[in-house]
């Protein structure tokens, strides 16, 4: 089989590639996904559903090396394995980041990529509800939803933050971010929007667009320094497609480093030590890992409108109006902070659970409580990605060196400390039990950091991998072509040089509708 071009990866940016190269009739696309299609999971579907779908088929399920910085534990990533990937997975909150954020990406030999740069494919995604704006536009793929039914402790956190003198802020992505909010969502009447949904479900009729799902990308085809095509595996065995034009690889800050170093792009003598030929050394392929870090302070709710009570048959009831404990997107509310007075641009992000949310979910107790989810966005520390194998099937080595930079830790400490102060506001008086975590005995800013080492997991934002640049460590140039490869592009959050202040989301998508744009000569 042959095509034109040939997406690898469904997640947040392929969608958004592969749905709009094929958006011309005469240019055929083949899009591969490892996992099955999202078609037939209702629980894909369903916003509060998605801690559900951790650890089971539809999801990766990474857990990082030991890490230091957190007595030694490791961290669970989920990673969507489904038609959507991790649009199909998370939060569906969408965030743009911080212009400085973009700005900063203009410097050395890269241009384009500013915060006037990226904005129009910001504006091209999206399908904002409230209408067109200044800085929004309507009648695009992504539809960007106010929450229909925000539960009262969500309306109850924003009140709090307000009552303690913190400003409130209704549009986290008209370029000023500090602030207390309910967070506007990915969702299409209550139910999820996923990259899937809004690019790949309306393309289905193209005669020139192939999906193939349950389909692992095994290596690129290689012709010397020429990506010509891809080998996959699917259930009916293996099979080779190739490309008239180009490849773009869009397998996420962790799929995308693995498939180039399987492939003979990479760190020279890591690939020498799997077997594997070395078609192109690039050192950078794999580091560069960078995420966000977030830990909980929890208190039980006194009242039964958490979502606990989210599995009730009413509830179910509810949901087929759009309305309900199961539209909520988990993280419905939240804010940003500038705690480091060096940072370009905030570096604390809030997320409000109105229900326990510990340790990925893993450590939730029974009954009803409430979350504060205080993290890092401004991220200094910084790890990588190693091969355990040549086999792409095997999960990688993931160490992203948690709280290696200790300002970091100082940042969520700082968050644990506000988070209590907010949640022992007056609005909460109604709701607020005995705080949970980090308890009562906690106080001191020692035990406060030790607290944090025990309790803190990622926000699912890894970025980075494949970095692009024009040093010696950059994967992809400004065009998100792999160095010295002909014929391959990189295009999702694994591109980043440094990572954003904030939801991964909505810039992956955006990476991939520039990328398109790029390819087609937009």
């Amino acid at each position: 089989m042959k095509f034109d071009y040939i997406v690898v990866g469904a997640g947040s940016a392929g969608c958004a590639v592969a749905g709009r190269l094929s958006e011309n009739p005469k240019t055929s696309v083949l899009l591969l996904e490892a996992g099955p299609t999202d078609a037939d999971q209702e629980a894909v579907h369903v916003p509060a559903a998605f801690p559900t779908l951790f650890k089971t088929e539809l999801d990766w399920d990474y857990s990082s090396a030991e890490q230091e910085g957190l007595n030694g534990r490791q961290l669970y990533s989920p990673r969507g394995k489904v038609l959507g990937g991790c649009s199909s997975i998370n939060a569906m909150i969408y965030q743009r980041g911080a212009p400085a954020n973009y700005d900063s990406w203009n410097r050395g030999n890269i241009t384009g990529w500013g915060w006037n740069d990226v904005l129009p494919y910001f504006l091209k995604a999206q399908n904002q509800e409230r209408g067109d704006m200044p800085l929004h536009a309507s009648g695009g793929p992504l539809t960007v939803a106010d929450q229909r039914d925000p539960n009262p402790l969500s309306v109850a956190f924003v009140k709090a933050a307000e009552e303690q003198g913190y400003p409130l802020n209704d549009d986290f992505n008209d370029g000023k971010q500090e602030g207390f909010g309910l967070y506007q969502v990915t969702q299409r009447q209550g139910m999820r929007g996923s990259a899937a949904v809004s690019y790949v479900h309306p393309a289905a009729e193209r005669e020139n667009l192939t999906v193939i799902t349950s389909a692992m990308t095994r290596r690129l085809v290689m012709d010397g320094r020429t990506c010509v095509g891809v080998e996959f595996e699917t259930p009916e065995g293996l099979q080779t497609a190739h490309c008239n034009r180009e490849v773009v690889v869009s397998a996420g800050a962790y799929g995308s480093p693995q498939l180039l170093m399987v492939s003979g792009i990479g760190p020279k003598a890591q690939l020498e030590e799997h077997g594997i030929t070395v078609v192109r050394d690039l050192p950078g392929v794999g580091e560069n890992l960078q995420d966000h870090f977030m830990a909980p302070v929890a208190y039980h709710c006194t009242q039964e409108v958490s979502l606990a009570g989210a599995t009730s048959p009413e509830e179910a009831e509810k949901l087929a109006e759009g309305m309900g404990l199961l539209t909520s997107n988990i993280g419905e509310a939240g804010g940003f902070m500038t705690v480091h007075e060096d940072a370009e641009a905030p570096d604390l992000q809030f997320h409000f659970a109105p229900g326990w949310f510990i340790l990925d979910g893993a450590g939730n107790p029974e009954g009803h409580g409430l979350t504060a989810l205080p993290g890092i966005v401004g991220t200094r520390s910084k790890g990588r990605v190693t091969l355990a194998s040549a086999d792409p099937a095997d999960n990688l080595n993931v160490d992203p060196g948690t709280y290696s930079d200790s300002r970091d830790l100082d940042v969520v400490v700082e968050g644990v400390k506000i988070a209590r102060k907010i949640l022992n506001s007056q609005a909460f008086d109604d709701f607020r039990g005995e705080e949970y975590l980090p308890g009562a005995d906690v106080q001191s800013d020692e035990d406060l950091a030790e607290f944090v080492r025990n309790y803190s997991q990622t926000i699912y934002h890894p970025v980075g991998t494949c970095k692009m640049g024009s040093d010696e460590m950059a994967v992809v140039d400004a065009a998100l072509r792999v160095h010295g490869v002909s014929g391959l592009r990189v295009a999702d959050a694994s591109i980043m040089p440094t990572i954003i202040n904030a939801n991964t989301n909505a810039p992956s998508i955006m990476i991939g509708e520039k990328c398109a744009g790029m390819i087609l000569g937009h």
